[in-house]
């Protein structure tokens, strides 16, 4: 490649990606996470009606949400990639499980995400699935802005909301826009950045875009426009404000130490448009990340990228399978070959598809932020990384301890096939981690799960996509530790009580203890056997047959 092709290609990629954004919404279920991501849609044009989450007649499924199982339930189980352009820009937004039993679907998505939006009911405030996801988000040092939700509803003091975050996850919070009004009387926000007040007319549940006006703070028209109240409760909140609030720092925010902060209704869409604008000028952009050959900007010219999800038979028409994959450097191409790092092979990308839920499009070209789908014909891996140029491997994308485990029973022999076909195809999605026992002779797999309901998807999608019913015969552990030095480190210590040794997919032992009690009890008795909550990340080694 001669130097004005390169520093031509460099420069193009460049200006790709002053223009991409990526996130991922995290909340606690019921925050509003499935219509915010709607809302977000509709002023993206990429929807140009948004339908209503909740299951009312003649009203069609939310758009993120695909699977059967999440429209009988109206919950996100799976995450799906949708991507838009608003203003001139490209925005990924990675959108991850909002339901109780979230699974490590969810942690899975954060790593390929920029910056996170973390959602809050303002009723209720911080949940404890939040808080569980800050933790994820603070791991990764990643930007992080606060949306406070159902502003149309009677909720709680905007200062004690804000006051609780800065308590409870020791993040410092600046408002970027000011409630008027809550439940009933809720009207519209001040814009700090313009120092300017949206009030808002409501539209039929929120379905289109929400009509503003626009009133600068000493306007005459406000008297007309607002209760006398409201006005002198906001002008006093802004005096507040302006003394004893935090100071904004864009280098803070990018540092995931200090976040922005909005309120709104996403169901009534006010406050929403403000929100996208603002998290376009604040957001991170894509940027450097860790490599076995040091730091990859995302401006080089070889493409490099990593796969961070598989999903089989989103599309039950076609059985397909799907790699997502994130691109962190260079520019994608349709029909590239790139090489496989774990295998060592050379892949053609051939068909790569734009998501968005459970449409498709094809796509000829993608850059660094971007996320493509690709038919994944048992190659890919969660974890895997894609590149030109000289070979490296991004960070692998950690395994969490599960807190729930039972062996997966098929009940017809006559269904083997499908069974063994199933189980490898939804492990190797990472719908589940799948275990053995250290017992030769018991070679039904052991289900381990984060939460009650992936045993339930799992069960359930068997049956759907393989035909294969099943039986869970549920184990009593909740703790699992992965043992470092291997069996042979294992084998040292000797007989271990109230502790079941199993082996994972890659055939390395892992202690099932009853609870965390019975966990530090071992550690304390047996102080040179090294136990791990997160797995060792695997490279260039294949999963065990099933």
């Amino acid at each position: 490649m001669s130097t004005n092709v390169q520093t031509e290609i460099q420069t193009e990629i460049a200006a790709a990606v002053e223009k991409r954004r990526n996130f991922a919404i995290i909340s606690h279920p019921d925050a509003g996470k499935t219509t915010l991501t709607e809302k977000l849609l509709l002023y993206g044009g990429a929807i140009h009606e948004a339908g209503a989450v909740k299951a009312r007649r003649a009203q069609r499924h939310a758009t993120s949400d695909w699977m059967a199982m999440e429209q009988q339930r109206g919950i996100s189980i799976t995450s799906t990639v949708l991507q838009f352009q608003y203003d001139g820009y490209w925005i990924n937004l990675l959108d991850t499980p909002g339901h109780q039993d979230f699974s490590e679907d969810t942690y899975r998505t954060l790593a390929a995400a920029d910056n996170a939006v973390m959602l809050e009911d303002a009723a209720k405030g911080l949940e404890p699935q939040t808080r569980k996801l800050f933790e994820v988000c603070r791991m990764r040092g990643i930007p992080i802005f606060t949306f406070f939700n159902k502003l149309d509803r009677p909720g709680r003091d905007p200062f004690e909301l804000m006051d609780e975050i800065e308590k409870e996850l020791g993040l410092k919070t600046y408002a970027v826009n000011w409630p008027i009004g809550m439940g009933d009387r809720f009207k519209g926000v001040f814009d700090r950045r313009e120092r300017k007040i949206h009030l808002f007319e409501r539209s039929a549940h929120g379905s289109r875009e929400a009509v503003d006006t626009v009133v600068d703070l000493g306007d005459p028209r406000i008297e007309e426009l607002l209760e006398t109240d409201l006005y002198y409760k906001l002008k006093e909140d802004l005096e507040l404000l302006e003394m004893a609030g935090t100071e904004f720092d864009l280098e803070a925010i990018h540092a995931g130490e200090l976040t922005p902060v909005f309120f709104g209704s996403a169901m009534t869409n006010f406050g929403v448009e403000l929100f996208l604008n603002a998290f376009l000028d604040y957001a991170l952009k894509p940027g450097v990340r860790r490599s076995t050959v040091g730091a990859i900007q995302p401006t080089e010219p070889e493409f490099t990228g990593f796969v961070f999800k598989l999903q089989a038979n989103m599309d039950p028409r076609h059985r397909d399978r799907i790699a997502f994959i994130r691109v962190c450097s260079g520019k994608f191409e349709k029909d590239m070959v790139v090489n496989h790092a774990r295998s060592g092979k050379t892949v053609r990308l051939s068909h790569p598809q734009k998501l968005f839920g459970q449409d498709r499009e094809s796509l000829t070209e993608a850059y660094p932020g971007d996320v493509i789908g690709l038919n994944n014909p048992g190659v890919f891996a969660i974890g895997d990384t894609i590149y030109s140029g000289q070979r490296l491997e991004f960070d692998g994308i950690p395994m969490f301890s599960p807190e729930l485990f039972a062996y997966l029973r098929n009940p017809n022999p006559s269904k083997f096939k499908q069974f063994r076909k199933g189980v490898s195809e939804l492990r190797e999605e990472g719908a589940v981690q799948i275990m053995y026992s250290a017992d030769e002779a018991k070679r039904d797999p052991i289900l381990a799960a984060v939460g009650q309901l992936q045993f339930e998807v799992v069960q359930f999608r068997l049956q759907n996509e393989y035909g294969v019913e099943t039986l869970l015969e549920p184990l009593g552990f909740s703790v699992a530790r992965w043992v470092e030095g291997g069996w042979d480190a294992l084998n040292k210590v000797g007989r271990l009580f109230n502790t079941a040794a199993v082996k994972d997919s890659w055939g390395r032992p892992v202690l099932l203890f009853r609870n965390e009690w019975n966990c530090q009890q071992v550690e304390g008795e047996h102080p040179e056997l090294k136990l791990r909550k997160v797995a060792p990340v695997v490279s260039g080694q294949e999963p065990e047959d099933i």
